[in-house]
């Protein structure tokens, strides 16, 4: 297990190298994890110690949320002063996202009629 957590941990630094000296406006762990993916692709399956690594991350997803609610608890009074705007902005988005996938599930599925 500790292998591929390396790997992991190998591939997010290679993306940080090269988003640190190359490609300063994409994120090192984007860059990283498109690599990792295409590492994966080329070698048509998963190592069996970064999928044990996998398993037990998804398992413990959860606890990322924890961050992103103590920021939301201690901006709680901008937020409620900006209610109107971040209400707006959630919903537009959401709107969006949901059209989007709608226009590519048909152009994917290759299925362009409205039923």
């Amino acid at each position: 297990m500790i292998s591929g957590l390396v790997q992991i941990l190998l591939w997010q630094g290679l993306g940080e190298l090269i988003s640190h000296e190359w490609l300063t406006t994409i994120p090192g762990p984007v860059i990283g994890l498109v690599l990792l993916l295409l590492f994966l692709i080329w070698r048509d399956r998963v190592p069996d110690a970064m999928g044990m690594v996998a398993d037990g991350l998804s398992q413990h997803l959860g606890l990322l949320f924890v961050p992103a609610a103590t920021g939301v608890i201690l901006f709680l009074p901008q937020l409620k002063e900006h209610a109107l705007a971040v209400v707006t902005a959630l919903v537009v988005s959401v709107i969006a996202t949901v059209a989007i996938t709608v226009i590519v599930l048909r152009i994917l599925s290759g299925n362009s009629s409205h039923e």
